[in-house]
């Protein structure tokens, strides 16, 4: 398997304070240490990662499709403060990206359902982990509920 930047750095990188990773200068603030050197060589994989998971609402949506299959409405209601347009927009690209599967049941009514492809399920641990991360490492960050 292909090394990854998270690879070089994490296999270089012991555990210091953050006063040890920031400098600041005139310039503003700068990081040092080995994270410098290995964010230029990033593989395009993660890169593209955070492309769609570093979007507004694309991990909610996709954490909320964990709790089974839903339609727009009920993704809407359960996605709170997201506006049907945006809503829209994150599911065509999730779709794009294969993390979502778009089912149309014939009616009458039609019915549309949106659920988590296999790449979309795959996803979900390292979201988890992610999730456990922000809520011991970042102020304010607390575990959502669903």
């Amino acid at each position: 398997m292909k090394a990854t930047c998270l690879d070089e750095v994490t296999d270089s990188i012991e555990p210091v304070g953050t006063s040890d990773l920031i400098t600041s200068d005139s310039a503003g603030p700068s990081f040092t240490g080995p994270r410098e050197e290995s964010s230029k060589s990033c593989d395009a994989a993660l890169i593209e990662a955070f492309r769609f998971l570093g979007k507004r609402w694309s991990g909610v949506i996709l954490a909320t499709l964990t709790n089974g299959p839903a339609g727009f409405s009920e993704l809407a209601r359960n996605v709170g403060g997201i506006s049907d347009s945006v809503l829209s927009e994150r599911l065509v690209e999730l779709k794009s990206a294969g993390l979502v599967v778009r089912s149309v049941e014939p009616g009458p009514p039609v019915a549309v359902s949106y659920a988590l492809s296999e790449a979309g399920v795959a996803i979900i641990p390292a979201m988890h982990a992610l999730s456990a991360w922000a809520s011991q490492n970042l102020p304010d960050a607390t575990p959502a509920s669903h």
